[in-house]
């Protein structure tokens, strides 16, 4: 199963932020996908992980299937030119290197921002569609759970998920300790401001409106996250009515002016968080009494400190990666001869069972139940050599020739014919 075990991935490595959201999949694309995999090929432990960072797909199958799942995947998503959309993905097509991945992938070590602390919550949801659809194996089952370890391990020993460390995790991280509850607008759905949008609805708490230029875009993201939808001219409304602003938009000057927070006077306490290079709000809107700007500025260098810690963590994370992938690796290799184990049991067993039914036909109750234990507790001590020599073997790399001479010792293979 080890050696079957694939996967393809597009992620921001290859691919620009207009491709990954073309070829993005929510749940239900995600559980459609994986059902016409299974329909179409011959495949098990199936892992569809979709973020606005990466769509990946985990499988195991005999032969490779990576080319026909691309092609298939892209279909599905309506792309017409599909040779030049194949050159975004990654292949992974031995076990050892698609199970590495997986782990990275599911650490936060390959996230676009280090250390993500979304990831392992995004992997768990993944899990949790293969499983309600009955396609989780006890090889995916056994290398999430190793993983799931993992990440705890991370988290309990590392500084690698510890501050912000992008930026706008970091202005969501600062808006949350301004106020309890606030009504947030976020103005300017660029590549950071839809980031912040995807931080802010894991805070059930906060109350927010998008404001974009184009409404077709805000209302896309809206649907998504389940967030209040306002016109680009109904923006000065907005700004009365929200507590804290978070504006990314592009202009050459400032949008945010003085002269528009005289204009709105009669205001509440107002906070700006500024995150557009050239700035969009203007620094002279802190002379107005009860309005306060935070800077990309700032922002940065708490996200600059995090990274560094983080990126000083990264050896010890993968230490903490490769043993786990060693644990797993054991185990793996131990599957490898659980079915002749499995056959080894049941040939002793049968023998056991049917030289009872020839010598304990005149024994009574009491007589048979102790011979019955003496017989399962011969068996269990036969059996345990034998066990213990196959697992060392399977960490020799040795298990094939030794499951051959047993199969031979005891003919399983017509044993379990047979029974």
């Amino acid at each position: 199963m080890y050696n079957q075990f694939k996967s393809i991935s597009l992620s921001h490595r290859n691919a620009t932020l207009a491709i990954r959201e073309q070829l993005a999949l929510n749940e239900a694309e995600a559980k459609s996908m994986m059902l016409r995999l299974k329909d179409f090929f011959d495949v098990s432990d199936v892992l569809v992980v979709s973020t606005c960072n990466r769509t990946e797909i985990y499988y195991s199958a005999s032969t490779d299937l990576n080319e026909e799942i691309i092609k298939m995947l892209l279909i599905q998503k309506g792309v017409s030119d599909l040779e030049s959309f194949k050159a975004y993905f990654e292949r992974f097509s031995k076990g050892e290197n698609a199970v590495q991945h997986l782990f990275q992938v599911a650490t936060g070590l390959q996230s676009q921002v280090v250390g993500d602390m979304q990831i392992p919550n995004q992997i768990k949801h993944a899990y949790q569609w293969s499983a309600d659809l009955n396609m989780a194996g006890p090889f995916l089952h056994r290398l999430l759970h190793t993983i799931f370890f993992a990440n705890k391990r991370v988290a309990q020993e590392t500084f690698f998920r510890d501050g912000a460390a992008s930026i706008s995790y970091a202005a969501v991280e600062l808006l949350e300790g301004l106020m309890p509850n606030p009504k947030v607008l976020i103005v300017g759905l660029g590549e950071i401001g839809a980031d912040v949008c995807r931080n802010l609805a894991q805070k059930a708490t906060t109350e927010v409106t998008i404001v974009n230029r184009s409404r077709d875009k805000s209302d896309k993201l809206a649907d998504e996250l389940g967030f209040r939808v306002a016109d680009f001219s109904d923006i000065e409304a907005e700004i009365s009515r929200a507590d804290i602003i978070v504006s990314s938009i592009v202009r050459d000057e400032p949008f945010f002016s003085k002269e528009m927070m005289v204009r709105l006077r009669g205001m509440s306490f107002k906070y700006f968080i500024d995150l557009s290079v050239p700035r969009s709000v203007s620094p002279e809107v802190e002379e107005i009494p009860g309005v306060m700007l935070y800077t990309i500025d700032s922002i940065r260098s708490k996200a600059d400190e995090a990274l560094h810690r983080r990126l000083d963590a990264v050896p010890h994370v993968r230490e903490i990666i490769d043993e786990a992938v060693l644990e797993f690796n054991d185990w793996s290799k131990e599957m490898i001869v659980s079915p002749t184990i499995q056959k080894l049991k049941g040939a002793l067993e049968q023998i056991r069972k049917e030289e009872l039914t020839r010598f304990t036909k005149n024994l009574s109750d009491s007589e048979l139940e102790k011979v019955e234990r003496i017989t399962t507790s011969m068996m269990q001590k036969i059996l345990k050599l034998p066990v213990l020599q196959l697992k060392a073997a399977c960490k020799r790399g040795e298990a094939e020739t030794l499951i051959d001479v047993l199969n031979d010792l005891f003919n399983l293979e017509k044993q379990s014919e047979k029974h």
